[in-house]
């Protein structure tokens, strides 16, 4: 009787199926469900991220694209000149962020000859080619890569060599799409429309850059070597239509350009080797002709002689 009376009761193994192994509160199928969604997420973020790059999205519905500017990342030299070239002809100049008050003056000068619809503005980093499309879209294009950062460049720096020795392979790019070209320096201005003096079939149009006077008249040769066993010929202002001729003496500069890198020792500009390529390519390229650069003053003139001017003038709409 008193081992019965000690004995503890059994349990009723139906009302509390193993409770050490289950919590009151447990409920199987948790877990089960969790599962089953992690698996349908990640089988979603698998799909979305193989599909989605095939998929056409219309522009701005997902709103990844938070830089209104960012589509003219894309924009090419040639969307760029199919643009803007008028009677197949562009006024091209190459411009970085430090030299854009440059660049609002010669825009000016050009828009009083009615001739600015045509200019194209080639920017050497994103904060030109931003801020020129966003006053004249369309009229700006860069063509990687950029150069770095907008500082203004001295001359006989390297800074300098790389911003403007790139301007040769810019100018070739041009005439292979077929257009008929006027390179401009932008430390220049108009006083005058050039075209009508732009006479003949000739292959490039450029200037003296001597100081001496000429008639409008003079012999159009490439004038004799100087002290340095070459011409002084101004690359500020080149004209050249798309001939076999023009494109050999872009290429041609192109070589002289590499073949003679800056350097401490020897700090090189590019206007030497335009000058090496006119005179190698001379008897190659049908009929150059040069232009005196003080004979035509009333048509172009530098920036310091005409500045105060045109400091004071209105702007137009693509002002900077």
């Amino acid at each position: 009787m008193s081992s019965l009376r000690h004995q503890r009761p059994l349990q009723n193994v139906s009302s509390s199926p193993n409770p050490s192994r289950f919590p009151q509160n447990y409920q199987p199928t948790n877990n089960f469900r969790t599962s089953t969604n992690l698996i349908i997420l990640l089988t979603l973020l698998i799909i979305f991220g193989v599909l989605l790059p095939w998929i056409q999205v219309p522009e701005g519905l997902l709103m990844f694209n938070s830089n209104p500017n960012s589509k003219w990342r894309d924009y090419t030299l040639s969307d760029a000149a199919a643009m803007v070239a008028k009677n197949n002809t562009l006024i091209v100049c190459a411009v970085s962020e430090a030299y854009l008050p440059f660049l609002n003056n010669w825009l000016i000068s050009i828009a009083r000859q009615k001739q600015h619809e045509k200019v194209l503005v080639i920017a050497e980093d994103y904060v030109t080619l931003y801020k020129v499309n966003e006053r004249w879209p369309g009229h700006a294009v860069l063509v990687p890569p950029a150069l770095e950062a907008a500082a203004a460049h001295k001359f006989g720096s390297q800074g300098f060599f790389n911003f403007t020795a790139r301007r040769p392979r810019h100018l070739l790019n041009i005439l292979e799409l077929g257009y008929t070209v006027m390179y401009n320096d932008v430390d220049m201005v108009w006083l005058a429309d050039p075209f009508p003096y732009l006479q003949g079939e000739h292959d490039v149009y450029f200037m003296d850059d001597m100081a001496f006077v000429k008639p409008l008249n003079h012999s159009h040769s490439l004038p004799p070597p100087g002290k340095k066993g070459r011409p002084y010929i101004c690359s500020c202002m080149i004209y050249m239509r798309p001939t076999n001729g023009a494109k050999l003496v872009m290429k041609k500069w192109i070589e002289e350009l590499q073949a003679e890198p800056w350097s401490k020792a020897k700090k090189a500009n590019d206007q030497p080797g335009f000058n090496w390529a006119l005179m190698k390519t001379a008897g190659q390229v049908y009929l150059i002709c040069y232009w005196t650069y003080l004979s035509l003053l009333p048509i172009f003139s530098s920036y310091n002689s005409v500045i105060n001017i045109l400091q004071t003038s209105v702007c137009t709409n693509f002002c900077l």
